[in-house]
């Protein structure tokens, strides 16, 4: 089944992509804003030029910083030094199984070969600090399910991860990084990062040269998850960030996967607990093969979402601002329970939302849920 795109914007000449640049990388300015931004205003120029005049209707008093062109260009020259790619959510290399998630990245960075977005991806994850064993068995899954046809998606880590990647240098694998794509990390898997780059495909949605932090990793999974049909968890513990893989995954309505392990080893209760909780036991290549193949695809529909905002007057506006922003709190709440108890429309309380967002004063949760930032000053 085809997919459709969120949006019905072309960004392929040099203009069109330092303007999503600019945008994407705009203060208060994330996946899902810029999304948000583009339907409502049509363009990235457009947006840009509204991000001002939005963030003072949210309430934000200080300077909002938007890279200028020369922020852009830089960032594009700093990419084709290396001889990395730049590359659009409507670029005909993007690609379909990411751009059905939400929060799809708008731009990606790309180090190697664009074909491997063309197959179909099956994702491995695992422990960075993970016994001898499950290293063998994460190798071996890569290997067996990259023999037959899958690409293998990993995030470069130590560990289970770096297990993944080496198993399928020879069949094709793709490296998802949280930092900047020139960023390599950890500086151990060097020679990897140089390999999967000649023979296989580096990608971050980081801007380049960032440093990765800690809230860049989830972003980094939820594209992990993106790309894939299915997740195999090789070995995790109950807090380990493969678990919010695993979470993205089921969200994304991808096929989750793990291997059991023993009770009393803290890396496997988290597989552990997933198996409790439905994912498929893996113990042979076939309890994989038996589920799906990479010919099987798991692309949901995206519904093309180009509806106005009602019409209404500056008094009607600001009073929809005020109780909408009465109605909302440091306790997060979805927007669902925002048009039940406001009742506006569910485009007009967004507008607001993003208003809100722009101005800094906007905190987004798991789940659709959004609340206002508890230490916000102008």
């Amino acid at each position: 089944m085809a997919t459709q795109p969120h949006f019905k914007i072309e960004a392929t000449t040099c203009d069109d992509l330092t303007s999503w640049l600019r945008l994407l990388r705009s203060e208060n300015v994330g996946p899902l804003t810029f999304h948000r931004l583009l339907k409502q205003y049509g363009s990235a120029p457009a947006a840009l030029e509204a991000l001002p005049q939005l963030a003072r209707q949210g309430g934000r008093l200080k300077h909002l910083h938007i890279p200028t062109l020369q922020d852009a260009a830089r960032e594009l020259e700093a990419h084709e030094k290396i001889g990395a790619t730049l590359i659009s959510y409507s670029n005909p290399h993007y690609p379909a199984p990411l751009k059905a998630v939400e929060s799809a990245p708008p731009l990606l960075s790309c180090l190697g070969n664009l074909n491997l977005f063309n197959r179909p991806s099956f994702g491995i994850v695992g422990a960075r600090n993970a016994s001898l064993p499950a290293k063998k068995m994460g190798g071996k899954f890569s290997k067996g399910l990259g023999d037959i046809g899958w690409v293998i998606t990993s995030g470069l880590a130590r560990g289970i991860d770096t297990a993944a990647h080496e198993g399928a240098l020879s069949t094709g694998t793709i490296a998802v990084i949280a930092g900047g794509i020139d960023n390599i990390y950890p500086p151990e898997n060097e020679g990897l990062y140089r390999r999967i780059s000649q023979e296989g495909l580096i990608i971050s949605e980081a801007p380049f040269g960032a440093v990765p932090q800690s809230s860049f990793f989830p972003r980094r999974n939820r594209i992990i998850s993106g790309l894939s049909q299915g997740v195999l968890i090789v070995e995790a513990a109950l807090k380990s960030g493969s678990l919010i893989t695993a979470r993205f995954a089921l969200e994304q309505g991808r096929d989750v996967f793990a291997i059991p392990g023993s009770p009393y080893d803290p890396r496997a209760r988290g597989t552990n607990q997933l198996l409790k909780q439905g994912a498929y036991l893996v113990e042979t290549l076939e309890d994989i093969t038996n589920v799906m193949t990479p010919n099987q695809k798991y692309l949901r529909e995206i519904e093309n979402e180009y509806e106005t905002v009602d019409q209404m007057d500056s008094s009607q506006l600001e009073k929809m601002r005020q109780i909408i922003q009465e109605n909302l709190s440091i306790a997060p709440i979805s927007i669902d329970e925002l048009v039940r108890e406001c009742h506006f429309s569910a485009q007009n309380i967004w507008l607001v939302l993003l208003e809100l967002e722009i101005a800094g004063r906007l905190v987004r949760h798991p789940g659709g849920q959004v609340s206002l930032m508890p230490d916000w000053t102008e």
